[in-house]
């Protein structure tokens, strides 16, 4: 499979990067230094030149030509509102126009847990990121792209425990980096799980026994010509 990464110099994407690439997956990505290119080039990863915020869709769709799917994975982290903007929100859906432009059906947000951070006061700021990572969630679920999203809760650098849940609705607690990127490669290698909002925490299933359960069978048809589940 030929994935193509935007947020690749991430947490997160460096360690789904390297572990597509260990599967023998083609991986490529945006960065936004020369010094990121020699350092991926050096692991085998082919990376474009370029920043998110300012490219235009076809700038980004010449970038990710080729691959099958995009996984967007950059995040502002709650900044001024004006980079939230470009990166959270306008960057999504510069990124799906783009999939579109480049002939890429599937798509892959990593978003955040709505209620992240309820229990806290938060500024204006980081109220408004939450606001923007929704209304990019809303616009890519219009889209007709293959989409999915997924919702980790809390993030850590703590090593992974290989357990996870996972589903339409789960507890808001934490989750490893590492368990988030090897459950991120499990179901970019399974296409039936698509068009989902999945939320992602800490859980006591094996992550390859937990995302097979997000697989969704396809509809039977009726003698009547309609379908059913």
């Amino acid at each position: 499979m030929d994935v193509f990464i935007i947020g690749i110099t991430g947490r997160i994407g460096r360690l789904l990067a390297g572990k597509l690439r260990d599967r023998g997956d083609t991986v490529s990505g945006l960065v936004r230094r020369s010094r990121d290119e020699a350092d991926f080039a050096a692991s085998g990863i082919r990376t474009s030149l370029g920043d998110v915020s300012v490219m235009t869709p076809q700038e980004l769709a010449t970038a990710a030509e080729g691959a099958d799917v995009i996984v967007y994975t950059a995040g502002s982290n709650g900044g001024a509102r004006h980079v939230t903007e470009a990166i959270d929100r306008d960057g999504v859906a510069k990124a799906a126009e783009a999939a579109h432009l480049a002939g890429v059906r599937r798509f892959t947000l990593v978003s955040v847990f709505p209620e992240a951070w309820r229990e806290r006061d938060l500024p204006e700021d980081e109220e408004y990121y939450f606001a923007a990572k929704k209304e990019a969630e809303v616009s890519l679920t219009h889209s007709d792209l293959d989409w999915l999203i997924l919702r980790p809760s809390l993030l850590t650098d703590e090593p992974g425990t290989g357990r996870i849940a996972i589903g339409p609705a789960e507890l808001h607690e934490q989750i490893s980096r590492h368990d988030v990127a090897t459950a991120l490669t499990l179901i970019l290698h399974e296409p039936r799980i698509s068009r989902q909002i999945l939320e992602l925490n800490e859980g006591g299933s094996p992550i390859e026994t937990a995302v097979a359960r997000c697989i969704r069978s396809p509809a039977r048809r009726t003698k009547s010509g309609g379908s059913e589940p």
